[in-house]
């Protein structure tokens, strides 16, 4: 494996140079493997004109596009820190991020500048914003004339990604993945997937988040295929973007099959190109599982990954292989094991703390070294913080978070049981269990659901649904109906802020 994600860029432009890497299918522009290289080395060679420390985190405020692909790329290839920043998190937590990130620079789209205005008006620094063009790059600044070699050579310790985690309380966490880790992600999805060089995958997640940037844009990168970069998923173009663009894989969330399920517009599917599609970043519940594949004629490869592991540590098997619906996969790339409250390894069958354990496993969360050290163990596992077991083939089956478990008269109820008897309900299109506080119990089941367009059922026919398949005591005493659930950037129910949804408002 080469040593830095420049090397990676030059070994696959030294191979196929005219080969398209990237297009996009909003502009009709593509970007070829040494068209990435030589641009990569052009922004790495004016952030060097910027007067930053060598490895200095430099942030990037973008939707998806060719350009902030390539502000990544040549972020990294000067040796300095790529820092995304999540868009959906709002001017106080940005305004976090950006302090403790320690960021001088940030490279910035017209559609974000007030986003970023208003979070760094509560930052004690200055901070250079340096206005990004989605189609045309970066507008830099008057200064010396640029190197035409980067000032770095980054190795494969060097720090190539500065990653917030989308924490539910409390601020979130800056993940620090080398460019070992990043290629080691990177390898994980062609190794899981069988990618090559004649496939081509589509973002439809912000590579401001784990899984569309290691997933698609290190997976791409790894297998030396080609990337469709399209500014944000939409229902109405996404199968019209998939026919067009040759696309043969697509990693997605939940949310997002449920919103191809639910649009009544009979997509034209090349199903000799189109080989599988991906699920990660939330638990797939197996009733859009099942109806998905049984549509649309696409198996979705459910997953699991995290931040903290440069995305995916575990994948279901790609047909003829058997896949178990209900259950992210088995380990690959890495070493998987669940742990007791010591972190040993429990026999099969029995329920623990999923840990892993490999190359790509962070080297730790910036200047939180407690933190660090009491999520990786001195053997080298990372502490999930996931409940789940592992079956006699391998196959791990994840109940929920350890933050999140439900605890009624002394009783652990796995909020994702809840979930998925929901789904099953043919009016539901999002469902959350959560717990309440209780005199009683010490805690009871709730639930929030987001009703399909034009369906609706009254709270009383739920509950008997529930009771029936899950039981009285298992089943939510409530079911509140939203417009929307509180999401993650990764389309992931933040399930701890739907208590004081419903009850800091009522």
């Amino acid at each position: 494996m080469t040593q830095s994600i420049a090397a990676r860029l030059d070994a696959n432009a030294a191979a196929a140079g005219d080969a398209v890497w990237l297009t996009s299918p909003d502009t009709g522009d593509t970007v070829s493997w040494a068209e990435a290289a030589a641009r990569s080395r052009e922004i790495a060679c004016q952030i060097d004109t910027l007067g930053l420390a060598d490895g200095a985190p430099v942030a990037v405020a973008a939707q998806n596009s060719l350009w902030s692909t390539l502000c990544f790329t040549g972020i990294t290839a000067g040796g300095y820190l790529a820092t995304p920043l999540n868009l959906v998190a709002g001017a106080r937590v940005m305004s976090y991020v950006i302090e403790h990130s320690g960021a001088r620079v940030i490279l910035c789209t017209d559609d974000q500048r007030q986003l970023i205005d208003e979070a760094l008006a509560s930052v004690d620094r200055d901070v250079a914003i340096i206005r990004l063009d989605p189609d045309h790059g970066p507008e830099w600044p008057d200064g010396p004339a640029p190197a035409t070699t980067p000032r770095a050579t980054p190795d494969a310790d060097s720090a190539g990604l500065l990653m917030y985690t989308s924490g539910t309380t409390g601020n979130p966490k800056g993940v620090v993945l080398s460019h070992a880790n990043l290629m080691a992600a990177g390898m994980n999805i062609v190794d899981g997937h069988g990618i090559g060089r004649d496939d081509t995958g589509m973002c439809v997640l912000p590579i401001y988040h784990i899984n569309g940037l290691c997933v698609t844009v290190m997976g791409t990168l790894m297998s030396g295929g080609g990337l469709v970069m399209p500014y944000r998923f939409s229902v109405r173009a996404f199968w019209q973007q998939v026919r067009e663009s040759h696309v043969s894989w697509f990693s997605a969330v939940p949310t997002l099959f449920a919103y191809l399920l639910n649009d009544d517009t009979p997509p034209q599917i090349d199903r000799s190109r189109l080989r599988f599609s991906r699920s990660a970043s939330a638990p797939l519940s197996p009733e859009i599982h099942r109806r998905f594949e049984d549509r649309f004629g696409i198996p979705i490869i459910e997953t699991m990954g995290l931040t903290e592991t440069g995305a995916q540590i575990l994948s279901n098997p790609m047909p003829p292989g058997t896949r178990k619906i209900g259950s992210p996969g088995v380990a690959v790339g890495n070493e998987i094991i669940i742990g007791d409250e010591a972190q040993r390894q429990v026999a099969r069958g029995v329920t623990g703390e999923i840990l892993v354990r490999g190359a790509n496993v962070m080297q730790g969360y910036l200047s939180q070294p407690e933190e660090t050290a009491s999520t990786i163990t001195a053997d080298g596992w990372l502490r999930t913080g996931d409940l789940g077991h592992m079956d006699e083939d391998g196959f791990v089956f994840v109940t929920g978070r350890i933050k999140e478990l439900i605890i009624k008269g002394g009783e652990n109820i796995a909020p994702r049981e809840v979930d998925e008897v929901l789904l099953e309900h043919d009016t539901i299109l999002e469902a959350a269990a959560f717990a309440v506080p209780c005199e009683q119990y010490g805690q009871r089941v709730e639930a929030c659901i987001r009703f399909k367009p034009d369906r609706a059922a009254d709270e009383a026919t739920l509950l008997a649904h529930c009771v029936a398949r899950l039981g009285k005591f298992k089943a939510p005493e409530r079911i509140h109906t939203l417009d929307d659930l509180p999401k993650g950037p990764s389309g992931k129910v933040q399930r701890l802020k739907l208590f004081g949804l419903i009850y800091d408002e009522s």
